[in-house]
């Protein structure tokens, strides 16, 4: 375990900064989940809040860590990888699927609306 003590007060103070940051790009992204209307509004928020809130959190854990003298963790590095990745791409998917189900949706009720032959 890390003595918080030991680290110099210019890095404790980034490391705050990072995780304060962090957790308000993250809230804002959830608060944006829960007002927006369209689904399309609401792919948008989140996204961009996870990835950059988690990204500040996680340098934050990095760089508290390393200033700590526990070194680089491998752990962290793969997570702010993973994260930084998924994110986008689980984003794009979504939208092509949603575009994909609207489009088949349109499809169909314009075959409704059409007259029958005579």
């Amino acid at each position: 375990m890390i003595d918080v003590a030991l680290l110099p007060d210019w890095l404790a103070l980034v490391v705050a900064l990072l995780l304060v940051l962090g957790a308000g790009l993250t809230l804002t992204g959830c608060i944006g989940l829960l007002r927006l209307g369209t689904f399309y509004q609401r792919m948008h928020a989140p996204t961009l809040g996870t990835t950059l809130g988690g990204f500040c959190i996680m340098l934050a854990s990095l760089l508290y860590f390393i200033g700590g003298g526990a070194g680089l963790l491998l752990p962290e590095l793969l997570i702010t990888v993973f994260v930084t990745v998924t994110t986008p791409v689980t984003f794009l998917l979504l939208i092509k699927a949603a575009r994909f189900r609207d489009s088949e949706q349109e499809t169909s009720q314009g075959q409704d609306r059409t007259p029958a032959p005579d």
